[in-house]
């Protein structure tokens, strides 16, 4: 099972069909996508499930319904556990950006990280879940898939927030303050913190 988010609604790709309640069942084959999003948006529905037979084809499957643009970002952590956050359009949010030709995916995320914040000296530790959702861009929706890294670095410098990308504030914020700045995210940064 994915989930794909259209705002904080996903779409969510199964193989399992199961009586709809809240939410609208379509099968994957041969749904309108645009009508989908749609519905999603303009509903009462918690989410739409798109279902195929065969669960290891509908991530792929899903991918071919909309131009897909491919990201990588960070989550952060500094010497005390702290949390590195950006605020952008009045949402928190962890800092990612667009992948841009020859590079790798850990290498995106890695400038995308510094660009935005400012933060330098960073260190993949692991890969985290990667998560996609859909947007717009010139009248047309997309699928942007982000490639998601925790990182840690021993950075003490001024955080800079890249304005040019809409980013107001860059914060290390603890464990209280994670959650507080949770409430007002996404779904799906919240399902990596």
């Amino acid at each position: 099972m994915h989930k794909v988010f259209v705002g904080d609604k996903p779409i969510v790709l199964t193989s399992e069909v199961e009586k709809e309640t809240d939410f609208k069942n379509y099968l994957l084959d041969t749904v309108n996508i645009g009508k989908v999003i749609r519905d999603l948006r303009n509903s009462q529905w918690s989410e739409v499930r798109l279902i195929h037979k065969n669960p290891d084809k509908l991530l792929s499957k899903f991918l071919k319904k909309l131009p897909n643009v491919i990201a990588g970002g960070g989550k952060v952590y500094n010497e005390r556990g702290e949390v590195l956050f950006i605020f952008r359009n009045d949402k928190w949010d962890l800092p990612k950006g667009k992948a841009e030709r020859k590079e790798t995916i850990e290498e995106t995320s890695i400038r995308e990280v510094e660009e935005e914040t400012g933060v330098e000296g960073l260190e993949i530790t692991k890969p985290l879940e990667t998560t996609y959702h859909i947007f717009k861009r010139n009248g047309r929706h997309r699928i942007k898939i982000t490639y998601w890294f925790e990182m840690k670095t021993t950075f003490k410098g001024k955080l800079y927030p890249q304005e040019k990308e809409g980013i107001t504030k860059v914060e290390w914020l603890n464990k209280k303050e994670t959650v507080k700045a949770l409430e007002n995210s996404y779904a799906n940064i919240r399902t990596l913190v």
